[in-house]
């Protein structure tokens, strides 16, 4: 940009148009890193420069606002200097407030949160901008709120449409929130009750988040609305947005001396506390005196440092743990919490006895409910299911998943079924731990060597390290030992742990229905199929499994809500995995390629990214499967 002598009149439009050229060809970066700096140093005290902005840039043409537009919201270091560039730019040329107000917040979701401040506090800078602000606001809530872009839209744009809001709502005045109070309060209750629906847990805490804090803005005074969840990065980042410094104002550091006094300058002065401030700490009322005088302060407490806690015995037969569990007296509650701290261990040192009575017990774990607080009361009883179920597995599966089908049972307790399902099959099917005792909680089981004093291993062990000392290797991992063979027990019982769960999945109950507002339930349901899927290789009725769990997912492979289809790719992963590939190949294959045609729409055209992740990766794997296939001679 040069200067023009004289005083004579010039027009801009070329320029704009060499601006608008260049940003649309893809050199926004280069050319904007280098006029948005100058700019800004030149309009920062000048009108005339101001001027000669707005007009650079509403004389770009449409076809390329979009581009020029983004690219001085992207490099603009505040929205003060935004404003300043931009003008009431929004307000009069249709296509830049189509690009800030539309296509910025609502068809994209990849800006940072710098550019959203950015964008937002422009907005928020001018009298003719704020009801662009307020309408900005309005729509997001309404996107925020709809069931319907809660389910088919990413988890990413989820969360850039959250801090769009937060944003918005930073700037609100008091009297713009009270204008539309309303329309906040009805937008805040359909918005979390859509998010709490959701099954991702994401999802679930950006509702809660944002929920919380649209109600703080509007009861100002009154009761807010709290959840309880874990925070995080992310949820601390959320409520750091609600909270907004005024983008032209700019607090410089001051010395300690300096901040001392500027602090102490700004407290207001009492003349009473200036004079006296000593005296009226002292002075102490009425009441305060009389409660002094009547504390039990003074009394001598007495000494308990030889008092030793009394031990309750926990039962030591396993009918004995039934009665205590099952009684309704509240007078041994000391008994009853050491018997359910016991039990597992009980459960798997007499397996005989607790054959006897495994359904009742697993029917009483079922539902059991703390009487008193136990630290990991809850890991205790599903550990002691999981015994009980290792224990006696044909017996208690076949009860387990005839009750998750049943009336009157909660959500939890259908999914506390699940897991305990899930992790009774992961013990079932891996090698036992510890010498003769199984590991009853180990989700990521460890070998470990069984020590041995025989001298062949001896020997043994000294060839082999003598060997590797002269063995030169290249690009040689961690060395591993096998765990020693042993039968697969999860083999003869994986029918009832699988068939029984997938047959009536399609039947609503009076209060439960998976196909309808239960999809959380059916989400996990379909994970743990996926599960039993996968550790079923090499099962006899591995083939049986994998036939019935692709009915199943073609069934379910449009579903709505992103968790189930998560679960719905894993099934497959698991059916390449674990069905031989010779009797995919006999059984499955006009089923196979169906669903290798849905991969790729999933692939293509699914909202979720780990929906299209885990797509792909079964792509590859059938693609392995069948050079598999095609490399085995005929």
């Amino acid at each position: 940009i040069c200067f023009i002598p004289g005083g004579l009149d010039c027009s801009i439009s070329f320029v704009s148009h060499v601006l608008g050229k260049v940003c649309i060809h893809g050199r926004q970066k280069e050319i904007l890193g280098i006029l948005v700096p100058r700019l800004t140093d030149l309009t920062r005290s000048d009108c005339i420069w101001q001027r000669i902005c707005w007009r650079l840039v509403e004389c770009v043409p449409d076809r390329w606002m979009e581009a020029v537009v983004l690219g001085f919201v992207q490099r603009a270091p505040g929205a003060d200097v935004l404003s300043r560039l931009l003008g009431n730019l929004v307000v009069k040329n249709k296509k830049a407030q189509f690009v800030v107000t539309q296509k910025m917040l609502l068809l994209q979701y990849g800006h940072a949160t710098a550019v959203l401040q950015n964008l937002l506090g422009y907005l928020s800078l001018d009298s003719l901008r704020r009801t662009l602000l307020l309408r900005v606001l309005q729509e997001l809530l309404e996107t925020w709120s709809s069931s319907s872009a809660v389910k088919h839209s990413p988890p990413e744009q989820q969360l850039y449409i959250s801090k769009a809001i937060l944003i918005c709502l930073s700037h609100l005045k008091k009297p713009e929130i009270e204008s539309c109070r309303q329309e906040l309060l009805t937008s805040m209750m359909e918005g979390v009750k859509c998010h709490l629906d959701s099954s991702l847990p994401q999802l679930r805490r950006l509702g809660m988040v944002v929920a919380e804090s649209i109600s703080l803005k509007i009861n100002t005074e009154g009761p807010v609305l709290k959840f309880e969840y874990e925070e995080d990065n992310e949820t601390r980042e959320l409520k750091s947005l609600l909270v907004q410094t005024p983008p032209f104002c700019v607090v410089p550091s001051l010395p300690d001396d300096d901040r001392s006094e500027k602090a102490d300058a700004a407290l207001p002065l009492s003349p009473e506390s200036d004079e006296k401030p000593h005296t009226a700490a002292t002075v102490m009322p009425d009441e305060e005196l009389d409660a002094e005088l009547d504390s039990d302060d003074d009394l001598v407490p007495y000494d308990m440092s030889e008092d030793k806690e009394l031990k309750i015995k926990a039962p030591v037969y396993i009918r004995d743990c039934i009665e205590v569990l099952t009684g309704s007296g509240s007078e041994d509650l000391d008994k009853w919490a050491a018997t359910v701290k016991a039990l597992e261990s009980l459960v798997r040192q007499n397996p005989a006895a607790v054959r006897e009575v495994s359904v009742e017990l697993a029917k009483i774990l079922l539902h059991l409910e703390e009487k008193t607080c136990i630290e990991g009361f809850v890991e205790l009883r599903q550990r002691a299911q999981v015994a009980v179920l290792t224990t006696d597995p044909i017996p208690v599966a076949k009860y387990l998943t005839s009750q998750f089908y049943s009336l009157n049972y909660s959500l939890r307790q259908r999914m506390d079924i699940l897991d305990v399902l899930v992790l009774a099959a992961q013990e079932l099917s891996c090698p036992k731990f510890h010498g003769m005792t199984k590991h009853s909680g180990a989700q990521k089981p460890c070998i470990q060597l069984l020590s041995g004093s025989d001298s062949t291993k001896d020997w043994r062990r000294i060839v082999d390290e003598r060997i590797k000392s002269k063995t030169w290797r290249f690009n040689m991992g961690q060395s591993r030992v096998e765990p020693a063979s042993c039968p697969n027990e999860f083999n003869s019982v994986a029918g009832h742990f699988f068939f029984p769960l997938i047959q009536h999945f399609d039947r609503p109950l009076t209060t439960f229905d998976l196909l309808g507002e239960d999809h959380l339930v059916l989400g996990r349901l379909v994970h743990t199929l996926a599960v039993l899927m996968y550790l079923a290789v090499n099962t006899v009725a591995v083939t049986a499994m994998g036939k019935a769990l692709l009915e199943f997912v073609w069934a379910l492979r449009f579903h709505t809500d992103s968790y189930v289809r998560q679960g719905l790719l894993s099934c497959i992963s698991s059916l390449l995995l674990s069905v031989p590939a010779e009797q995919i190949l006999a059984d499955m294959t006009e089923e196979l390629l169906e669903t290798q045609s849905w991969l790729g729409d999933v692939v293509e055209k699914d909202p979720d990214g780990d929906c299209r992740r885990l797509a792909l990766q079964n792509l590859l794997l059938m693609e392995n499967l069948k050079k598999k296939l095609e490399a085995v001679p005929s």
